[in-house]
């Protein structure tokens, strides 16, 4: 089956200035993000890795270059081959990233002072204004990541490091965005609880969410199907490994032969990029 965009990004270029010092960050970038792929995107660090994130999410405007969406949007002109964002403006860009994309971050971010379910629902009021079917939701989507009803009517300081995050992402995906973006989601968590919230990021892209995240870990890459690496502002090379098909390393793991053998094409590849 034929794969169907959902944003494009030509000649993208990224110069921070610093008093009459410039960094040149991304460099005439091209790139696609397909409908429905857990896409991940590696690299040293200063590769651009975020940067490339954040512009495609919006969150930041590249210096030269355009970002292309191809969503339903109720300002797109008739006729218009995709909404082009990068000339948006500062209010009409806040807009469209409520509405087609979710963010999660290594940092939580969570309000302190709000609940762990008003926390998701504020974020969903912005979109919404029906209450009742927004809770409903947040305590379904809650519930999918083992956070009980007793535990979303408690501030983010009761809970543990693993249990904030993953209301964090859940936060990300209550307004079913098109895209959900994760900036190193797991680097501030344990094994136990990298693996839980990953685990999360696999049904939902199972559930046909796409996703781009970030990461410096090759536990985290193998959860992509698609495996972008960075070098210097440029994309390096691109891995195709297919759907995730389970842990390598579980003896119960039905699929575990193949299993391997897609570890060992992502090892590969990383090792060919100089990881």
């Amino acid at each position: 089956m034929e794969k169907v965009k959902i944003i494009t990004a030509k000649d993208l270029s990224k110069t921070f200035s610093n008093e009459s010092v410039q960094q040149h960050v991304l460099k005439n970038l091209n790139l696609d993000i397909y409908k429905g792929d857990f896409t991940v995107v590696m690299g040293n660090s200063g590769s651009g890795k975020s940067t490339l994130l954040y512009a495609l999410s919006g969150m930041d405007r590249p210096t030269l270059g355009s970002i292309t969406y191809y969503v339903d949007d109720p300002k797109k002109k008739k006729g218009a081959d995709g909404i082009e964002i990068a000339k948006y403006s500062n209010d009409r860009l806040a807009l469209f990233r409520r509405n087609h994309a979710g963010f999660v971050f290594q940092q939580n971010y969570l309000n302190d002072s709000m609940s762990a379910l008003d926390n998701v629902m504020i974020s969903g009021l912005l979109k919404s204004k029906n209450r009742r079917e927004l809770a409903k939701r947040a305590k379904e989507l809650l519930g999918r990541v083992e956070i009980s009803e007793s535990d979303a009517r408690k501030f983010p300081s009761q809970l543990s490091g693993g249990m904030q995050q993953r209301v964090a992402v859940v936060r990300g995906v209550i307004n079913r965005p098109e895209v959900l973006f994760a900036d190193e989601p797991t680097g501030a968590l344990n094994s136990q609880n990298t693996t839980n919230v990953l685990d999360i990021f696999t049904e939902l892209n199972q559930d046909g969410q796409s996703i781009v995240m970030v990461t410096h870990t090759v536990a985290a890459a193998e959860r992509g199907n698609r495996i972008i690496y960075l070098a210097d502002g440029v994309i390096s090379d691109i891995c195709d490994l297919g759907p995730y098909i389970g842990d390598y390393k579980d003896e119960s793991n039905p699929n575990i032969e193949e299993a391997k053998e897609r570890h060992k094409k992502l090892k590969d590849f990383l090792q060919a990029q100089g990881w």
